[in-house]
């Protein structure tokens, strides 16, 4: 018997079991089964059986003990290693380094509460590749101590890494709900996280001008942002001992009470922008016109009420259409709720509502919106009125879209464009927020109830991002990045809106590379890496025979995604 493949024309070829013998000088075929609608798998395996082969399955030559996650871990480590983050920790080799440095992956991979982490170590092969098996949550916790020890080592190793005298130092504060209320840290203040009825803990994160995270610090919540400058500014003099470095920071951060305070450390410059009450100063003074922008986005202007500073005024018409939008929407969504309490003080006239009833209601409408300041309201016993402020509506359009800058670095060391570009680059720690307090990294919520168990989470979680930073700049070419937004910043007008690069706009219309692997986001990357197992296999016949461990076949992305964090080069 044999497997006969015949062509049928057009259409599919047909696949027969067939018998074969001889009458004279003829043979004879006999079709004993159509097998066409076989797969491929049972075909070969018949064709195996007929040609003598013995078959076993596969539970029957060996069988696999145990499967975990290894491609993602592989992955994180490869970049670990690479930054030297183990000697980074501790220059002497230990568990508690060893788990640290596994918290840290463990944070990027499946970020947890720590006796979480307990439950999720053994579905990888993070335990095993870095020796740390076994472990419970109170040996996690003896770690974290550990962790909070070492701070003020490692964040010296860093500083030594990427500042050096005359850097640009980028600095926010951000906040995170917290459900409880024993630790110390916890105060009601300005979540941003729009948890109103939830107390908070307010960090700050010191980032190199390209956004490597540098320091992080704990704060109680109700810390004002401007009281977390002073610390910082201790940090950068006397703990890395720098004494020329440029400090970059909001308006909300660096107030000008902080500012005069900067200005009693020689050497030490900054970077920030003046409040929109002082750019409407500046308007009502004729220091500042929008003639200015007629041949220009950008234009430095002085103000005898800022002496020794260099003021750079930036307009951005992309800026001034959303503000001018957003105020038309504000406006007339206020005028629907005035119109209502206006509707109900006409109705109510058998038990007229008092002044003061009318009063509180429409208090409440302009405070939602702050949008006071552009009504004027008549308000009498059961009569409700109001008028837009056509005035202070004007004024307020003649600030859209135009911000300043102010520095007290000079023209010669500090262009005015990149003055504006510095100032702009806020946005880097704005991006390490982002996945510190999202999908990636998950600081919050915030389980620890000690405080300098809080601390550890929060400088824990900042040592995961400054891995997470430079794999993402490794991983670029195979995520939605812009590979060409580093050129791009230095290059590109600073006040314009930003435009995306040709090649991130082809990158992401095709949604492939150039070599035909698909483009991902980072957090479906791991999850891809995480698809490439290792399997404990033992042999069935020999119960006694050593196990060994097969690796699953890597896919050409896999390899893509280890041969990018290998070829890429780090500052350590």
């Amino acid at each position: 018997m044999y497997i006969e493949i015949v062509p049928n024309r057009g259409s599919r070829p047909a696949i027969l079991l067939r018998k074969g013998r001889r009458e004279g000088k003829r043979t004879v075929k006999q079709t004993l089964a159509n097998l066409s609608d076989w797969d491929d798998q049972r075909i070969e395996s018949l064709r195996l059986v007929l040609r003598g082969v013995r078959l076993f399955t596969v539970d029957q030559i060996f069988r696999i003990e145990r499967s975990v996650a290894h491609g993602h871990v592989e992955l994180v480590l490869a970049m670990i290693r690479k930054l030297d983050l183990a000697r980074l920790i501790d220059a002497k080799p230990s568990r508690e380094r060893d788990l640290i440095v596994a918290m840290v992956a463990e944070r990027i991979l499946a970020p947890a509460s720590k006796l979480g982490t307990t439950r999720l170590w053994e579905t990888s092969t993070l335990p095993e590749e870095l020796c740390v098996g076994g472990v419970d949550v109170e040996e996690l916790y003896a770690a974290l101590d550990g962790l909070l020890e070492r701070q003020p080592r490692i964040e010296k190793k860093l500083a030594r890494r990427h500042l050096a005298e005359g850097s640009t130092v980028l600095y926010d504060i951000s906040s995170s709900f917290y459900y409880g209320h024993t630790c110390p840290l916890v105060m009601f203040g300005h979540s941003r996280d729009e948890k109103k009825n939830l107390p908070i803990i307010v960090y700050g994160v010191l980032t190199d001008e390209e956004g490597r995270p540098v320091a992080a610090e704990a704060y109680k919540g109700n810390t004002a942002d401007p009281k977390t400058v002073p610390d910082r500014v201790e940090q950068l003099r006397s703990k890395f001992g720098l004494t020329r470095v440029i400090l970059v920071g909001d308006r909300g951060m660096l107030t000008q009470a902080q500012i005069t305070n900067l200005k009693k450390y020689p050497g030490l410059g900054w970077i920030s922008s003046l409040r929109s009450t002082q750019i409407r100063t500046l308007f009502a003074e004729g220091a500042l016109q929008r003639s200015f922008f007629d041949a220009a986005n950008l234009a430095e202007i002085t103000w005898p009420d800022h002496p020794n500073e260099r003021l750079v005024a930036c307009f951005n018409p992309l800026l001034a259409e959303q503000r001018h939008r957003k105020r038309n929407e504000l406006l007339a969504a206020t005028e629907r709720d005035l119109d209502r309490i206006r509707r109900e003080v006409e109705r109510r006239t058998k038990t007229p509502l008092t002044r003061s009833d009318i009063g509180v209601r429409a208090g409440r409408v302009l405070f939602r919106r702050k949008m006071g300041k552009h009504f004027k309201l008549s308000i009498g016993e059961g009569t409700f009125s109001w008028t837009r402020r056509a005035e202070s509506i004007s004024d307020e359009e003649r600030l859209d879209g135009i911000y300043v800058i102010r520095t007290s670095e000079s023209a010669l060391s500090l262009p005015a464009d990149d003055a504006v570009r510095h100032y702009k680059s806020l946005a880097h720690v704005e991006r390490a927020f982002r996945c510190l307090k999202g999908i990636d990294l998950r600081i919050r919520p915030i389980f620890h109830r000690k405080e300098n168990r809080v601390r550890a989470h929060i400088f824990l979680c900042m040592l995961a991002y400054y891995v997470e930073w430079h794999l993402r700049k490794a991983l670029a070419p195979i995520l939605f990045e812009d590979e060409e937004i580093d050129l791009l910043r230095l290059t590109r007008d600073p006040v314009a809106p930003a435009t995306p690069s040709p090649s991130v706009i082809e990158k992401k219309k095709t949604r492939q590379t150039e070599d035909g692997l698909p483009i991902q986001s980072f957090s479906s990357l791991l999850a891809l890496m995480s698809t490439l197992c290792r399997n404990r296999c033992r042999l069935a016949s020999d119960t006694t025979a050593p196990p060994v461990d097969v690796l699953t076949d890597i896919t050409p992305l896999q390899q893509r995604a280890l041969d990018l964090v290998a070829a890429f080069p780090v500052t350590t």
